[in-house]
């Protein structure tokens, strides 16, 4: 993927709570169309380092850039460079008192003043794409995790991101409601989506990723293809973190990719 464009490059990120030092100095560039993954244990930055590329936590070093534009540090446009970065978290933050079609149509009439009937056409068009156009006039509250969770993307798919990430989307889900959500990102990779991904769940991570992150206490500690680190992790923080796992958690998931 070297020749492709690169859509996302961080330079020596540093993020601290008080005094706590999150991200120490971490550098990443990410190509268009890549799939990057990140894995590590709880409390090691992952989420954070999303909530960083999306302006949601202010930074205390380095430099975030999107197509060479320098995006970290703004304030005064900020609502623009989000746009450009779509972002699902595990809680779908959807609105309750709004329909699943007007939750999808808020950000591009409103942030984006498109078209109404340009924007509900491509709304719909996902929403069958992810098996729920029937739901299009229900509330959030008739829904399953799952459905909600599909929502989610689909709102977030309707802003045209340059870059989606993906913040532990399945981690609040029934175990028989994660599949239906990998589904949907699985198909997002085959047609060139470029995503940053945060999942505990490894299966997935081996079967979707172009490249795998292994971040621990801040930093990046490993960083290689999926079947490199899965198979023959470099070093001894990833082979004890690996060991933890048992790849079983989302059957047939490297079948679907292969198809």
């Amino acid at each position: 993927m070297s020749e492709k464009e690169t859509i996302l490059s961080i330079k020596n990120l540093r993020k601290s709570f008080d005094t706590l030092e999150v991200l120490k100095g971490l550098s990443l560039e990410v190509k268009k169309g890549e799939v990057v993954v990140i894995v590590g244990p709880s409390g090691c930055g992952k989420s954070t380092l999303l909530r960083c590329i999306n302006g949601l936590e202010s930074i205390q070093g380095g430099e975030i850039s999107l197509k060479g534009d320098v995006i970290s540090g703004l304030s005064k446009n900020m609502h623009l460079v989000r746009q450009k970065i779509g972002m699902v978290f595990q809680s779908y933050d959807l609105f309750p008192h709004m329909t699943i079609l007007n939750n999808i149509l808020l950000g591009p009439l409103k942030a984006q003043t498109r078209e109404k009937k340009e924007v509900t056409k491509e709304a719909e068009d996902l929403l069958k794409r992810v098996g729920l156009l029937d739901k299009r006039d229900a509330y959030p509250r008739q829904l399953s995790g799952g459905q909600k969770q599909r929502v989610a993307i689909v709102r977030a798919l309707c802003m045209h991101p340059e870059v989606m990430l993906f913040d532990e989307v399945t981690a609040a889900l029934d175990p028989e409601m994660v599949r239906e959500v990998l589904d949907v990102m699985l198909g997002l990779a085959k047609e060139g989506s470029t995503m940053i991904i945060v999942t505990h769940e490894m299966q997935f991570a081996r079967a979707i990723a172009d490249r795998i992150i292994f971040l621990d206490k801040g930093e990046i500690v490993e960083e290689s293809s999926p079947e490199a680190f899965f198979t023959n992790p470099e070093t001894d923080r990833a082979k004890k973190f690996l060991n933890v796992f048992e790849f079983d958690t989302v059957k047939g998931v490297e079948d679907k990719v292969t198809d």
